[in-house]
């Protein structure tokens, strides 16, 4: 039990910015701490559900709602992700070799690409929000995007060979025990996806949005590991965020999109 709450811990230190007990980071701490990585997706769903029911009982336009909305992450989360999409997209558009984009991950600079790209995601994201807004039909879905990104996310870093042997993924992967955390996000995956099915039972077509997210996810996942292996030689701690900020995005488009279909 120790064990579990160490590794609580850790995932909330690393991946979100709301304030935990320090503990060392240890080969017995970090053991399981990727199958808690999905919990600070939980978080951010639960806080995008309230400010939409504040926006929704006092009348909030709906820019003003969305631009919260597409924020609220990047402050629960501390921005590690967003750093890892921001780095990955310089790293991808130099057009270098492997050392060179590799190099580029690592560079704590920003280079040209990087806010190009992140103001893109950030608008798209809001537009998103802003859709969902005046018609939330799909809204649980957009919400559980956020934990079922990091559910992926998570096994990413435990299955993928790692670009390099340093780094936030190698030391995860390593003193990560796989088999069990690769259990857990697999059940985390289902679970997040029933509980966001529950409300939409009732909803036309509501479960076939639901299972179509599946295959769009799957078929994201498999198309970045195979750029991440041919690109870099594996993953990286940046490249995983990446996955996870598109993939947050996939399925905030989808529910967007979805809700005007149904």
């Amino acid at each position: 039990m120790r064990d579990l709450w160490s590794g609580l811990l850790v995932a909330f230190s690393l991946y979100s910015a709301v304030p935990v007990p320090q503990v060392a980071w240890t080969r017995r701490s970090m053991r399981w701490a990727l199958g808690f990585l999905p919990l600070v997706g939980v978080l951010i769903g639960v806080a995008e559900w309230l400010w939409f029911a504040f926006c929704a009982r006092f009348g909030a336009a709906a820019l003003f709602y969305a631009a919260v909305a597409a924020l609220l992450p990047l402050i629960l989360s501390g921005g590690i992700h967003l750093d890892g999409f921001a780095d990955t997209c310089d790293a991808l558009c130099s057009f270098g070799d492997r050392e060179k984009r590799l190099a580029i991950l690592s560079d704590p600079h920003v280079g040209a690409f990087a806010p190009l790209w992140l103001t893109a995601l950030l608008l798209a994201e809001t537009a998103c929000f802003a859709q969902l807004y005046e018609r939330p039909v799909l809204l649980p879905l957009a919400y559980a995007g956020f934990a079922l990104a990091r559910t992926m996310g998570g096994a990413k870093v435990v299955l993928s060979p790692c670009a390099r042997d340093s780094g936030l993924a190698q030391i995860f992967a390593e003193n990560s025990d796989k088999t069990a955390v690769v259990a857990a996000l697999a059940a985390e995956f289902i679970l997040f996806l029933t509980v966001c099915g529950l409300p939409l039972y009732r909803v036309p077509h509501g479960l076939t949005a639901v299972k179509s997210i599946v295959p769009v996810l799957l078929v994201w996942y498999a198309l970045h590991e195979s750029m991440s292996r041919r690109v870099f030689g594996g993953i990286t701690g940046d490249l995983a965020g990446f996955f996870i900020s598109i993939a947050e995005l996939l399925v905030l488009a989808a529910a967007a999109v979805g809700g005007l279909m149904l």
